[in-house]
């Protein structure tokens, strides 16, 4: 800790006092509803990548890409405080905002994507568009590739089968979701170049869903495993599966809550990524920056079919103040570079971490592009044993050394390393250096 810097500005010393705040959360918030750390600093303020606690030591922040253009951004403080002094209403009425968001953010995808919906949530993002897949198509049927996490409302838990968010997801399916293994190439079924054996496979069960008279509405899966630690799926693996959903007249759903909106460096949205296109893109995350915003994109004919299950609205999705915020985040991230600086200070940490694996034998690979990585660690580099109370323990250790990072995958194996975009080169190589001295010297 960087200690009291009253005596250095001639104002006297203050004791940081012990307060009963965290006490109060666990009396008052539902228990399910957990936060990091069983023993968590208490975080007040935040600045670009790091966190400062109320004792005033200042953290590095390496897990949250909610915070996407970084913690209390100015250009976004001040879009959304001079909106909120204007006008923020139900989205149901008329303003300019919403309609300049939604052009802006039609934009930014492939031809064809001219329809916009506005929600708070990554969950309602994701469940919404299983819904307009269901309505487009008049089926209940969705195909899920296992170990992914899609969300907490209805639809959006249905379809997340990552056992490390719930360890009874894949028994407690309905028996509208229909799943295929994770295509991971490096601790799946099929490793390394075996990985090409997924799509044909996740092929197989669509046709044969369709064979048995239950074409499915459509297919939802993240276009670069996110939730498994930023492992990318194998070359061609979407547009087989995209093109075989579409062959029985059902949809494919991307989910890009966590890795779209520039956070892969090379490419925009996950998608680019396997050169195919969905027919409806859920986003969030990243696109408020911090404040509660989600899109779902698609074409007018799709968003149209919506009507036969009723009609949608989302009170504060997409009202003017989450507008004019979202406009923001996109103006920061294409006018300071956050894609070009994802790309390259993230093909830099990825190289250091790379050299850490040929020091440290529980690193068993790295995955991952641009600034959304994972570090995946193991007890056995040919077994692949995971090494999760490890990892949980080099957690702590590394929040003590003032680094935030978390683990992730179903296995609890992976450091999650999405930080915020506008992480600099010397931000990364002081997690680097952390993670060197906890893996030398013990956790």
């Amino acid at each position: 800790m960087a200690g009291d810097p009253g005596a250095a500005i001639g104002v006297p010393a203050e004791t940081p006092v012990d307060d009963d705040v965290l006490a109060r959360r666990h009396e008052v918030l539902a228990e399910v509803q957990e936060h990091y750390y069983a023993a968590p600093p208490r975080i007040e303020r935040g600045w670009r990548e790091h966190l400062i606690d109320v004792n005033g030591r200042v953290y590095l922040d390496m897990v949250n890409n909610v915070a996407s253009v970084g913690h209390a951004h100015p250009r976004v403080v001040e879009a959304g405080s001079r909106q909120m002094h204007l006008l923020n209403t139900n989205s149901r009425f008329h303003y300019r905002a919403i309609t300049d968001y939604a052009d802006r953010i039609a934009a930014t995808l492939p031809e064809g994507f001219d329809t916009v919906f506005f929600v708070n949530s990554g969950s309602e993002a994701t469940d919404l568009a299983i819904r307009l897949a269901m309505a487009a198509t008049g089926r209940p049927d969705i195909v899920a590739m296992r170990e992914a996490y899609h969300g907490w409302t209805y639809a959006s838990d249905a379809v997340s089968t990552s056992i490390a968010d719930n360890p009874h997801a894949l028994s407690t399916r309905p028996d509208w979701v229909h799943t295929v293994d994770a295509a991971n190439s490096y601790r799946g079924k099929h490793r390394g170049a075996d990985a090409e054996k997924y799509a044909p496979e996740a092929v197989a069960v669509i046709d044969e869903l369709a064979a048995s008279g239950r074409p499915p509405a459509g297919m939802i899966a993240e276009t670069y495993f996110g939730n498994a630690g930023g492992v990318a799926l194998p070359e061609g693996y979407l547009g087989a599966v995209y093109a075989a959903i579409r062959r029985h007249g059902g949809l494919a759903i991307a989910d890009e809550v966590q890795v779209g909106y520039g956070r892969l460096g090379e490419w925009f949205w996950g998608f680019q990524q396997q050169g195919a296109v969905p027919d409806i893109v859920a986003v969030a995350k990243s696109i408020g920056g911090g404040h509660p915003l989600g899109a779902v994109v698609t074409r007018r004919e799709i968003a149209d079919r919506y009507r036969t299950g009723g009609y949608f609205f989302s009170s504060t999705g997409g009202s003017p103040v989450s507008s004019v915020i979202g406009m923001a985040v996109l103006d920061v991230i294409e006018q300071e570079g956050l894609q070009e600086n994802a790309r390259v200070v993230g093909a830099h940490l990825k190289r250091r971490l790379e050299e850490l694996g040929k020091k440290h034998d529980l690193i068993g690979t790295v995955h991952g592009s641009g600034l959304y990585l994972g570090v995946e660690f193991v007890r056995d580099r040919e077994t692949l044993e995971p090494a999760t109370t490890e990892t949980a323990a080099i957690c702590d250790r590394l929040l003590e050394l003032g680094v935030i990072m978390q683990p992730t995958g179903d296995h609890q194996n992976v450091l999650k390393i999405k930080p915020p975009l506008v992480v600099t080169r010397a931000s990364v190589d002081v997690f680097v250096d952390a993670l060197d001295r906890v893996l030398t010297t013990g956790y």
